[in-house]
């Protein structure tokens, strides 16, 4: 059985591109929808091009009403019957209730190694405290922010001179190995801790 993948994004959709071209020949998923909360996301018409079905839900005019923008977000999403649910760079933060519909099968990336940095600005919070090793985290989505079982990390070095957009420009290439290799891996049933550097 192929399983379905509806990949959630905000932006340009560069780690949904890479996801999406993973999951082709003996892959055994396939994306299903790419669906955005920006529908100006450039990522939206990658997806368009690449065949995939598009839909895009403005969180704007919710304002604070997270329920009511989580219950238009859901209604494409249904509709596309995911499998699985990949965040991809998809910068809203998701109600306990919401991720609850969808507990052991979303997944997201997050550019840090987890359990370190939280949240945003990753990469100058690493530089900040001295790391020698930053990288990325693949992991299960749960209520918690940035929080849930660690699926999969990937390694890169800080040198003495890196800026924020520097490591994350080295970091990046690498969250486009991890999350398709977990993502296959667990399309496969296999949730085992994937480390690549």
């Amino acid at each position: 059985m192929i399983l379905r993948v509806a990949i959630l994004i905000s932006g340009s959709g560069s780690n949904m591109v890479a996801l999406a071209q993973s999951m082709r020949g003996d892959h055994p998923a396939r994306p299903c929808l790419v669906l955005s909360n920006d529908p100006a996301a450039s990522g939206l018409d990658k997806a368009r091009d690449m065949g995939i079905a598009t839909a895009a839900v403005d969180h704007r005019p919710y304002g604070l009403e997270r329920a009511a923008f989580e219950a238009a977000l859901l209604r494409p999403l249904l509709d596309a019957q995911p499998d699985l649910i990949a965040l991809a760079g998809f910068m809203r933060v998701l109600t306990p209730e919401f991720v609850a519909q969808f507990e052991g099968r979303m997944l997201n990336i997050h550019p840090s190694l987890l359990p370190k940095y939280k949240g945003l600005n990753t990469h100058a919070r690493a530089i900040e405290a001295g790391d020698t090793v930053a990288g990325c985290t693949v992991h299960e989505v749960t209520a918690a922010l940035d929080d849930g079982p660690i699926l999969g990390q990937a390694h890169v070095p800080v040198h003495p001179d890196d800026t924020a957009q520097t490591l994350a420009a080295r970091v990046l290439p690498m969250e486009h190995r991890l999350y398709p290799a977990v993502l296959r891996r667990v399309a496969m049933g296999d949730r085992s801790l994937l480390t690549i550097s």
